[in-house]
């Protein structure tokens, strides 16, 4: 028990680089504060920009708050109400769903180079999502939308809980068995749907591309309204998990001790993380690196502590998100490039550079 005393009195919970005895260098108020103040900018500017510009006196007038020209209000309305807002919602929640999933994830395997896009989660649910496209298609003659999230979940379910089996032993997990699991995992999927490829008709086929480079591009409504009881679900129970991530950092052993119950736990986070993937692989496709460089960046700001990094990696989740759609709709004008890989040329060389830290760390 005293080795116990000693870890819990080496980590503070809520969040403090505790080893150095250090405080955060940013005090989280201001740090959530600043993120909420960024993410409604973001917002203003995602609206304002595209291929109908739409100044912020515009914009103003469009949501009823102004008097302007009703031709010019009624053209502005049409392309905010119908085109920018659902984009920016829909990259809002898809963020959150993203980021939330990798935090959770990399508080389940307590290394931070764990995602749900890079170990493979988010292809097993985009071959779930391809093949509930062609096999719906060829047996009820149309695929209802709302299948689509539910197939995701289901293929990220699978593929989340395969991997937790391959890369955990003894209650610990090796890093380079994650990352060569999820690297089969996904070479497993991509094998899957590039044989519906084959199989798929022309319409079919570009759903298909759709998935597999991510885009936000065909935003609507009806996908915001069909992930929101997901995000709703995953929002919620940030606050049930949160502890027992935190406790789980000291080890398994030590965090049963303490009143977690860890399989428990294991079990709701893996299905929270396929939840997440599946709900964002649905609307979105395949958008990879977010999850992992939106939660390491917050806790080098606001430190480790879930009960805060959690909601915070929300809504920082939310804001990459935003600002690398909003690039992706932007630089290559009038075309447009797939979300996907806008954060896949940002979170790559990030990503580098945290296997490099972590091979230093080890030293290797």
């Amino acid at each position: 028990m005293s080795s116990l005393s000693d870890a819990r009195s080496n980590m503070n919970i809520n969040g403090q680089r505790s080893r150095s005895g250090s405080r955060r260098p940013v005090s989280p108020v201001l740090a959530v504060g600043g993120l909420v103040v960024l993410l409604f900018v973001a917002v203003m500017l995602s609206a304002m920009i595209g291929a109908a510009g739409i100044p912020f006196s515009r914009i103003i007038a469009a949501i009823g708050l102004t008097d302007g020209d009703r031709a010019m209000v009624a053209r502005d309305g049409l392309v905010l109400w119908s085109i920018r807002l659902p984009r920016i919602v829909l990259a809002i929640s898809v963020g959150m769903l993203l980021v939330t999933g990798g935090a959770i994830m990399q508080g389940l395997f307590r290394n931070p180079l764990a995602d749900p896009g890079l170990v493979g989660v988010s292809s097993g649910a985009a071959l779930a999502a391809a093949a509930t496209i062609v096999v719906g298609d060829r047996i009820a003659g149309s695929t209802p939308f709302a299948a689509l999230p539910v197939a995701a979940f289901a293929g990220g379910l699978a593929t989340a809980a395969v991997l937790y089996r391959l890369s955990t032993r003894e209650g610990r997990t090796s890093i380079a068995t994650l990352l060569l699991a999820g690297l089969a995992l996904s070479a497993l999927a991509g094998a899957g749907t590039g044989l519906l490829v084959f199989l798929a008709d022309d319409r079919q086929l570009r759903d298909i591309t759709f998935w597999t480079l991510g885009s936000l591009a065909g935003a609507t409504w009806p996908k915001v309204w069909a992930i929101a009881p997901f995000l709703t679900a995953l929002l919620l129970s940030m606050a049930f998990v949160a502890r027992g991530l935190d406790l789980l950092v000291l080890g398994e052993a030590e965090a049963f001790h303490m009143g977690i119950a860890v399989e428990r736990l294991k079990q709701v986070a893996i299905v929270l993380v396929a939840l997440a993937a599946g709900a964002a692989v649905s609307v979105s496709g395949v958008i990879g690196f977010v999850g992992i460089v939106a939660p390491h960046l917050l806790r080098l700001l606001i430190g480790p502590g879930h009960r805060l990094l959690l909601p915070a990696n929300a809504c920082f989740g939310a804001l990459v998100l935003l600002v690398a759609d909003t690039l992706a709709r932007t630089l290559a004008a009038p075309a447009e490039l797939p979300v996907g890989i806008v954060t896949a040329i940002l979170g790559a060389p990030f990503f580098l550079f945290l296997l490099l830290r972590q091979r230093a760390l080890v030293g290797l």
